[in-house]
């Protein structure tokens, strides 16, 4: 089991798909924990964990699935919930748009002793005892450009246009909490460090290539002479920047559904770069049936031509309620793809009924609604971001606009989405017109499409 996902990682024939289950949270459910709980007691957690591996069957295990430790250790204000991880609620170095953000002393980056750290490493060590013989580890890191995210807050997005070389010094120093990170975790015993980095989804790819293709090949490099393999998570419509993310030489990328596998996976064999995913996190996963799950599960499988350099994963972070069974049915299609075959080779999912959708007549409204569809804004940090900016502009525009986020865990939003047509998560649309796909809106830029927006339903 961990033999296979090495050979993937080592760019080997293997005899079948690693199966890598991202359970995040979901760990707790399985034991009757809350999130909090999972987050926060090493010894729920593990016992948390040790369900998932005896259940799921998985090759490659993450062991904590949480992208604010580091901005906890750096100040960051949390939110906290019972079913999906903490989401950031106050940035450190959030101020006036009009300065550039401050660049932390290196004296601030995280000890093992910081925050919840000692709490991680409590974890790592105990499933490295328990199955670290059997089961590939990972241990996930916040990448740099979500933890600068998530110390400056939504003025990143246009620090990047008006304080290029602050915002680069910003992305070096959390950089370097990430190289430190990683060396506590392989230190723990961690064999995969996953640089989990959301966000890079929601920027173009000319300032990915500006701001982060020197980090994150550092990084990598970094880890790869410690001695472990390394991941690059992205989620969302990261399409545009799956070349530039291989180019930064990880071992292996992830991507979420919002991303055609196949092309991407074209993109990675050129540079001999293995790739994982990408089984729906809500319309499969979460919603669907075990039958839903296996018949994608054994598709998926049958749809990559070449098996070397795949591994078969959630998009993400899998939901905190996912059935127990439709994880199970998905790690006994990856596992057992032959017989799975069989036994759903004649069934037909049932199509999204979006019979009780009502779509609003835009073209004679009073004010435009501002309509964020989202994965869920608490549990995804590019929807977070994005729901961010729209926050800030309903501060602004207060009754002049009408704001509502629809949550792509909810089947009624995943019937809304199927009648609009919304092609990504997150996407924004100003009164029934799509403006921003899979990128983040800079203020001004959304205030000048609100104001025109507001000028056209006054006409």
């Amino acid at each position: 089991m961990k033999e296979l996902l090495f050979r993937t990682l080592r760019h080997e024939e293997t005899e079948r798909a690693p199966w890598v289950p991202f359970a995040g949270v979901h760990a707790g459910r399985l034991k009757g924990y809350t999130a909090t709980e999972m987050l926060t007691d090493a010894g729920k957690a593990f016992e948390s964990l040790m369900e998932v591996n005896r259940l799921y069957k998985p090759d490659g295990q993450p062991v904590i699935f949480d992208l604010q430790i580091e901005a906890e250790c750096l100040g960051c204000g949390l939110t906290w919930a019972d079913d999906c991880p903490p989401s950031v609620s106050e940035h450190p170095l959030d101020g006036s748009d009009e300065e550039p953000p401050e660049v932390p002393c290196d004296c601030t980056i995280p000890t093992k002793e910081s925050g919840r750290i000692p709490y991680v490493l409590d974890v790592m060590h105990r499933m490295k005892e328990a199955v670290g013989g059997t089961t590939a580890l990972y241990g996930l890191i916040c990448g740099p450009f979500t933890l600068a995210s998530h110390l400056r807050g939504n003025n990143l997005f246009t620090d990047m246009f008006d304080f290029e070389d602050e915002v680069a010094g910003l992305f070096a120093f959390c950089n370097r909490v990430c190289m430190r990170m990683a060396d506590y975790y392989i230190e723990a015993g961690m064999d995969v460090i996953a640089m989990v980095d959301p966000l890079i989804s929601q920027i173009s790819t000319a300032h990915f290539e500006q701001y982060m293709t020197g980090p994150y090949t550092a990084l990598f490099d970094h880890i790869r002479k410690a001695g472990a393999f390394s991941s690059f998570f992205v989620c969302g419509d990261a399409t545009r920047n799956v070349e530039a993310m291989c180019r930064t030489s990880p071992d292996s990328i992830s991507v979420d559904e919002n991303v055609n596998l196949l092309a991407a996976k074209g993109i990675c064999d050129k540079y001999n770069v293995a790739i994982g995913g990408n089984i729906p996190l809500t319309s499969i996963m979460l919603l669907g049936t075990q039958q839903d799950n296996m018949k994608f599960t054994v598709d998926l499988l049958d749809s990559v031509p070449v098996k070397k350099n795949f591994i078969i994963a959630p998009g993400c972070d899998m939901p905190y309620d996912v059935p127990v069974e439709n994880c199970i049915g998905v790690a006994q299609a990856a596992i057992e793809t032959d017989a799975v075959r069989e036994m759903v080779r004649n069934y037909q999912a049932v199509e999204v009924d979006t019979s009780g959708v009502v779509v609003p007549d835009y073209a004679n409204l009073k004010k435009p609604p501002v309509e964020v569809f989202t994965l869920d804004s608490a549990q995804c940090a590019a929807c977070g971001y994005m729901m961010g900016a729209a926050n800030a502009a309903k501060e602004t525009f207060g009754d002049q606009i009408d704001m509502v986020e629809y949550k792509y865990i909810y089947r009624e939003n995943v019937a809304r989405c199927v009648k609009m047509g919304v092609p990504h998560l997150p996407s924004m649309y100003i009164n029934g017109e799509l403006k921003y796909r899979s990128i983040i809106p800079a203020k001004a830029e959304l205030e000048a499409a609100i104001k025109e927006a507001i000028a056209a339903c006054s006409k």
